[in-house]
């Protein structure tokens, strides 16, 4: 029994390159309003084979042959283009300090909003 290994990972990446596209996964691009968003996947990948053969006595010999991949397919976010610009907004929940980080913007805003009503009202 032969194991054609490069066969067998030819016709694995052939499928990976048919199927794991973004717009098989997530969709097309699309236009909302003004922005354009191109989603975005990761594709991540393992593989692995093994062989052997044996001989108890002259008249039993054995061999085996296996071989095995994973695939995994994950939407991590859209690439966004209004105009000249471009940034990318990530899809899920972060966590921890990244987290925090994305939200230090919004806190500034809220802060000086806040600080510039209590300075309005003191006057």
């Amino acid at each position: 029994m032969e194991l054609h290994f490069e066969e067998l990972l030819g016709q694995i990446t052939d499928f990976i390159k048919s199927e794991a596209k973004t717009e098989t996964v997530v969709g097309d691009a699309f236009d909302l309003g003004e922005f354009k968003c191109v989603p975005v996947i990761r594709v991540g990948m393992g593989f692995g084979s093994g062989g052997g053969e044996g001989t108890e006595s002259k008249s039993r010999k054995g061999q085996g042959v296996g071989a095995g991949a994973g695939v995994g397919i994950e939407p991590i976010g859209f690439l966004v283009t209004k105009g000249d610009e471009i940034s990318f907004l990530a899809a899920g929940k972060t966590r921890g300090l990244a987290a925090l980080f994305e939200k230090v913007p919004d806190m500034i805003e809220s802060f000086a909003k806040t600080r510039s009503k209590q300075e309005e009202e003191a006057v």
